[in-house]
């Protein structure tokens, strides 16, 4: 992915070490006397090192990096002790980056290490952001296509001496359904909006319950598409649903959208938080509206 990150001129940089206390996320360190990007995932491209450097060295570009991981970061931090983490959560907090600092709070609070006393009332912020729960790091599927084996074995059979053999059947007597899931996370809740797979998507926002009533589902809706699902009944975050929404939409060319939601009331709130995160977006992307009877079919 494309993001802001910091590059070092080699010429300027003298290997004074100024800007590594400024970088506590260690993303820096001297080797071979110049200072030294070692992990893309540990820049955060705010450029909080830029200012320390007495030699001009240190700029921001955009560049194709790996996507910046707090979680990593935070592994990192910990290590060096309760100043470097302050500074860290400082760093992020004077740089508006709520999600990150949320992100990071949630790790300390997670392994019960203790959170700096500036930043207790912001732990509240925890479970508004994507955690570092590996349950919802970002996965691309879309190359995962298992072949289909050539035959199955179905059981064993006695033939007249009593002896076992095992029976095959042909794949053409049996159809392997395979999951059309091109992306996790799913849930709307924990996904992130930068995430890659969301490129040129064409985006498929259902309903939770639509996976369930419709017996062809996969088939149907998932083929090729980017899946966003939540429940505009029982879900209490709507505005931020609306807000994430917006982002992906802003931060990425989308194709399409198909909605496929219950022919409930309750299930309306699907297309109008849709047209309002597109609205919020400034964009015009072409929607499709599918509805589904509690009966799975296609009304």
């Amino acid at each position: 992915m494309k993001r802001n990150i910091i590059t070092i001129d080699e010429e300027k940089c003298n290997g004074c070490g100024v800007c590594i206390p400024d970088c506590p996320e260690g993303a820096l360190q001297i080797i071979d006397d110049k200072a030294r990007l070692v992990s893309d995932l540990f820049c955060d491209g705010l450029g909080a090192c830029i200012g320390s450097c007495p030699q001009g060295a240190i700029t921001i570009e955009e560049r194709e990096a790996e996507p910046y991981d707090e979680c990593r970061v935070m592994e990192n931090v910990v290590k060096y002790g309760e100043n470097t983490i302050k500074a860290h959560l400082s760093h992020l907090k004077e740089h508006g980056e709520i999600k990150y600092l949320g992100q990071a709070l949630q790790f300390l609070r997670d392994r019960d290490i203790d959170i700096p006393d500036d930043f207790a009332d912001n732990s509240n912020h925890c479970h508004d952001v994507t955690g570092c729960c590996p349950g919802s790091s970002p996965l691309d599927l879309s190359a995962r296509r298992e072949a289909d084996p050539p035959g199955e074995t179905i059981g064993a059979v006695c033939s007249g001496g009593g002896e076992k053999q095992t029976e095959k059947r042909p794949k053409t007597n049996r159809v392997k359904l395979s999951s059309e899931l091109r992306q996790w996370p799913v849930q709307l809740k924990l996904l992130n909006p930068v995430a890659s797979y969301f490129d040129d998507a064409d985006l498929l926002i259902a309903a939770d319950c639509t996976a369930f009533a419709h017996g062809d589902f996969h088939r149907r809706f998932v083929r090729d598409k980017i899946v966003i699902m939540f429940c505009p009944k029982l879900d209490p975050y709507i505005d931020e649903y609306i807000e994430k929404q917006a982002a992906i939409f802003s931060s990425h060319e989308i194709k399409s959208i198909t909605i496929a939601r219950m022919e409930v009331p309750c299930c309306g709130g699907v297309g109008m938080i849709v047209q309002r995160a597109l609205e919020k977006a400034g964009k015009n992307i072409f929607v499709k509206d599918y509805t589904i009877s509690v009966g799975g079919d296609i009304v």
